[in-house]
């Protein structure tokens, strides 16, 4: 085992000390908080000194009339429509509705002109406006009064609640869940994919250069492979957690500065009876606030970090043997595509299926599977995991990383010393079978 030690220690030590390792470790944290801080200053700034945004509605049939608000004024008259459009080219009008004489029951051919692409919120803020209008004016045809309408209509909103095998009530909220599982299961997908591949790339290296034949001499393939994928994963590790550090801090600097607040801080304000009376008039961050604290974080963060080791460790074993057993970065590309397509499987599953049900016996079975669940399992946390799924799914993943370093640590013990040879699933599957 000292000499596993001692590849860990090479392998750590000969990246975390490079310059690029230094600069993608203390640059990117600086980039989130820039783009937040970027959007922050212009979202502000349009609120502040943003002109209002006045629109010319030509309406021939004098039947529609579009409330104006903050952003955007409505203007009407009864001018030609060549001349509405000529205000429109001298900048007096920001756009140009004209409304014909339209069926109510099939209403085609109303246009908005404007000088530029209008943006989708200004299409669906129109479009949502005459549909109301159009509504309005059907209803009133029919001699029903459109404000009993209106006073019929309620919005409903439904609290969820999760109960508890203890009998304890949860607050729960899809939205809090979704946005932690999209967040865990796309750092997982990336880590695997960016730390596997270094550790595809080093092999290569080191066998282009024959450096590995002087390694095997005196340690075992196997605890040379070992080796290098625990200390890459020791250096992906540390970057990601110098990185939430440094991300977290900055931010909070960062929206402190623009007079506003982290989750985290408004979640410690929310401990505070009278923080929490305050905060009481805005119901919608109130109620995700107490969702946040709902959520068991030291449970979330210990899944987490099993399935972001085991994941690791599970797919960096193939991309050693892939490595080993071709003699340039594009011999390998035949040989990833397999490997990586239960990745990108569940990649796409987190979304269709996992996030949208995490129950779902899709969901189970993909939490299960060794090759899908780092991914699954993770979207699948901060809904809360039953016991007997967590236990299985990592039995499995443990059971999947021994058959795959078995798996790789026999073509990796052959490959290494092959050079010149075009490798093929043929050749692959012949090393894997032969004995020690």
């Amino acid at each position: 085992m000292n000499k596993v030690f001692l590849v860990i220690k090479r392998e750590y030590l000969a990246r975390v000390r490079k310059k690029s390792f230094l600069l993608a470790t203390l640059i990117t944290p600086l980039v989130f908080p820039a783009i937040l801080g970027i959007f922050l200053w212009i979202s502000l700034s349009d609120e502040g000194g943003e002109a209002l945004k006045i629109i010319e509605v030509v309406d021939d049939s004098g039947r529609f009339f579009l409330e104006s608000n903050g952003q955007y004024a409505f203007s009407y008259s009864k001018l030609p429509v060549d001349e509405a459009k000529a205000m429109v080219q001298e900048g007096k009008r920001y756009g140009f509705l004209y409304i014909p004489q339209v069926d109510i029951k099939n209403p085609k051919g109303i246009v908005y002109y404007s000088e530029k692409n209008p943006s989708m919120g200004l299409v669906s803020h129109l479009e949502r406006e005459l549909k109301r209008k159009i509504e309005e004016i059907r209803l009133f045809d029919t001699g029903i009064d459109p404000k009993v309408i209106s006073e019929v209509r309620t919005n409903v909103s439904i609290q969820s609640v999760t109960l508890e095998e203890s009998g304890e009530e949860k607050l729960s909220n899809a939205g809090v869940n979704y946005g932690l599982g999209f967040f865990l299961g796309i750092l997982i997908y990336t880590f695997i994919f960016v730390y596997g591949t270094q550790i595809m790339q080093g092999v290569i290296e080191e066998k282009s250069s024959r450096i590995i034949e002087i390694l095997v001499s005196s340690i075992k393939p196997f605890q040379l492979m070992l080796g290098k994928i625990i200390g890459i994963g020791a250096v992906g590790l540390t970057q990601f957690l110098i990185w939430i550090v440094l991300i977290s801090t900055i931010s909070t600097v960062v929206m402190g500065y623009f007079g506003m607040q982290m989750p985290q801080q408004q979640a410690l304000e929310m401990a505070n009876p009278e923080a929490a009376q305050t905060l009481a008039n805005s119901s919608d961050i109130a109620q995700i606030m107490q969702v946040i604290q709902g959520i068991d974080f030291v449970q979330l963060v210990l899944t987490f970090l099993f399935y972001f080791l085991g994941g690791y460790l599970l797919y960096g074993a193939f991309f050693a043997a892939i490595g080993a057993a071709v003699d340039s970065p594009s011999d390998a590309q035949q040989f990833m595509f397999p490997v990586t397509i239960p990745l990108i499987a569940s990649y796409f599953a987190l979304f269709v299926f996992i996030l949208d049900d995490p129950n779902s016996n899709i969901s189970f079975w993909l939490s299960v599977i060794p090759f899908t669940a780092p991914i699954a399992m993770v979207g699948r946390a901060s809904f809360g995991i039953p016991a007997f799924d967590l236990v299985i799914s990592m039995v499995a993943l443990i059971a999947g990383f021994l058959f795959t370093t078995w798996v790789a640590a026999k073509i990796y013990r052959i490959g290494i010393l092959v050079h010149g040879t075009k490798v093929s699933y043929k050749t692959l599957w012949k090393w894997i079978k032969q004995s020690n």
